[in-house]
């Protein structure tokens, strides 16, 4: 019998936030490839879009006008997936066909009135407003008694669902805790009952001893690739001192985060040469008006990108009837990221 090399030989590995498990199969990473490996061709995009319903002075399809912003800027979404009106529940409300009412607030943030940028374009500082404005919004909206999460996220590039490049990101905020929220925090909470101590709070301390999948990381937070990751260049931002929520974040960490989240994108732009797609979002305590010593501030990156700009991972087939699947190994995704430190690529081809 072989002795298990997880370089080489198949295995799962365990996801303790979601109680879930991911196949790794690095032995495919060596199997031909026929598809495309070109970069994207970069689409050079002006500081202002007269077309854009997300600039500075532009009228929305709404009809609103924009104000001539500079910086952030926030305004509820005029397509919103959720109402804040209150609706009497009506019909089952139990056994195959259950259904309940549920009420929230969508809003929209232009991360810039500069319709040409992206977060690794930013400077730190104009980033660090953006987190300003995240930590308002959390308070803001979850002092309503009627908002019992707020979710912040981010998506980013055409193949993520995103239909306007201007730099954007959304809230959601819900009178429900959604469900891979609500799986998350079982988890923290077991972990929290039984060691009297923060999950990710440990998980942390032995990545770092590790120092095997870490990207980046300062004094108050570290960027790296999960030992469970399920996307090829999946990330995590985490909060080194245990802190439950964005409103807690002093004023040294919310320059920090700025700096590493210019630092993870940059990385990221930097793999392929081009404008890195991905989903993010901030998972944070929720604003339930409950005590929840169990949860720790983190930050989700999910990029689709697996071999260059044009190849993306696909959960298809086997992921979307079992689990999770990936070929390259976490290890391998970090040492990339690693590598890709530096200036922007963009920076470096006008030099």
């Amino acid at each position: 019998m072989n002795t298990f090399n997880p370089k080489k030989n198949p295995h799962r590995r365990y996801n303790p936030l979601l109680g879930e498990w991911v196949l790794v199969s690095p032995q495919r990473a060596d199997r031909p490839w026929q598809g495309q490996t070109e970069d994207a061709v970069q689409e050079q995009l002006p500081a202002y879009d007269p077309d854009c319903y997300l600039c500075a002075g532009n009228t929305r399809i709404s009809g609103e006008k924009n104000p001539e912003y500079r910086g952030v800027y926030v305004f509820t979404n005029d397509f919103g997936s959720l109402m804040k009106e209150e609706v009497e529940a009506s019909g089952p409300s139990d056994g195959f066909f259950s259904m309940e009412p549920e009420r929230g607030i969508n809003r929209v943030i232009c991360f810039s009135e500069n319709h040409s940028l992206t977060l690794p374009e930013m400077e730190v500082g104009d980033i660090r407003k953006v987190v300003e404005v995240w930590q308002q919004q959390y308070e803001e909206l979850g002092m309503l008694d009627y908002i019992s999460h707020v979710q912040i996220f981010e998506n980013k590039g055409k193949i993520m669902g995103c239909s306007n490049p201007h730099p954007h990101g959304q809230i959601w905020a819900q009178s429900s805790v959604p469900t891979l929220v609500q799986k998350t925090q079982q988890r923290l909470k077991a972990y929290f009952e039984s060691h009297g101590r923060s999950l990710l709070e440990d998980y942390l301390e032995k990545e770092l001893e590790a120092d095997e999948r870490v990207i980046l990381k300062n004094e108050h937070f570290a960027a790296l690739v999960p030992f469970w990751a399920s996307w090829p260049y999946e990330t995590m931002i985490i909060s080194r001192q245990k802190i439950s929520d964005i409103s807690r974040f002093s004023e040294e960490e919310k320059t920090a985060l700025a700096e590493i989240l210019k630092g993870l994108t940059i990385r990221y732009d930097n793999i392929f040469n081009t404008s890195f797609p991905y989903s993010a979002g901030i998972h944070q305590a929720p604003t339930d008006g409950q005590e929840h010593p169990e949860w720790h501030f983190h930050m989700h990156f999910y990029p689709p990108l697996l071999r260059s700009a044009e190849i993306k991972k696909f959960m298809v087939g086997y992921e979307m009837l079992a689990e999770p699947q990936r070929d390259l190994t976490p290890e391998q995704s970090a040492e990339v990221l690693k590598s890709s430190s530096g200036i922007h690529y963009k920076s470096r081809s006008r030099k």
